[in-house]
């Protein structure tokens, strides 16, 4: 369990897997404006990780500039209830107002100047 945890735990990882899940296969430019805020860097890093871990498949048609879709192979597919009940659980545990004040007690770190991100080492 703790091995699909780190990997969900990435940036943006999880959103990602929802917009696939939600829309269906996208092209990378669909998915990008699908994720806003993300960089092209990033989405690039976290759809290799994704597609290496068996989650997504991609696929290239051979065009000029090339047509990559990305969309859930049935790992990534087996997430879809799990991701649909921690939905649930968040939407509770918000209306209990849990998450009120809990992001300013994260360990945060800078991202970009003006912009905080949640730091990606476990000890902040």
């Amino acid at each position: 369990m703790d091995s699909i945890l780190r990997l969900l735990m990435g940036p943006w990882t999880t959103y990602i897997i929802w917009v696939l899940s939600d829309k269906g296969p996208q092209r990378f430019g669909a998915l990008r404006r699908s994720v806003p805020g993300i960089s092209t860097r990033m989405l690039t890093e976290r759809l290799r990780m994704l597609e290496g871990a068996g989650v997504i498949w991609r696929e290239q048609a051979e065009t000029i500039p090339p047509a990559v879709t990305y969309g859930l192979t049935q790992r990534g597919d087996d997430l879809r209830s799990v991701l649909d009940s921690l939905g649930e659980i968040a939407d509770r545990w918000k209306a209990e107002g849990v998450f009120e004040g809990a992001m300013d007690r994260m360990p945060l770190k800078m991202d970009k100047p003006g912009k905080r991100a949640l730091s990606a080492s476990p000890d902040g």
